[in-house]
């Protein structure tokens, strides 16, 4: 099977556009990832992070959907954070 080229948020918006028939925004995202698990959590976080390392093109277009990534980062890791103190 081919491996997918999609960005964690474009395969996350794929699933729910086809799912609600609309595109789905970061704040739902990370609404959609606080109902996670804690393993379930650590895994989505763990793919964020390979997406970041990989190398970025000098392109808008991947400049714009890094900075979006990196701001999804930052909200997921503060809501893991945040249900790992509550022990959850």
């Amino acid at each position: 099977m081919a491996e997918d080229e999609r960005t964690f948020i474009e395969r996350v918006g794929s699933v729910e556009e086809k799912h609600n028939e609309k595109p789905i925004s970061v704040d739902d995202i990370t609404t959609n990832f606080a109902l996670y698990g804690l393993e379930k959590r650590a895994g989505a976080l763990e793919r964020v992070d390979a997406e970041l390392r990989d190398e970025i093109d000098s392109g808008a277009h991947s400049l714009r959907r890094r900075a979006q990534l990196m701001a999804l980062r930052k909200k997921l890791g503060g809501v893991h954070e945040a249900l790992r103190k509550a022990r959850r």
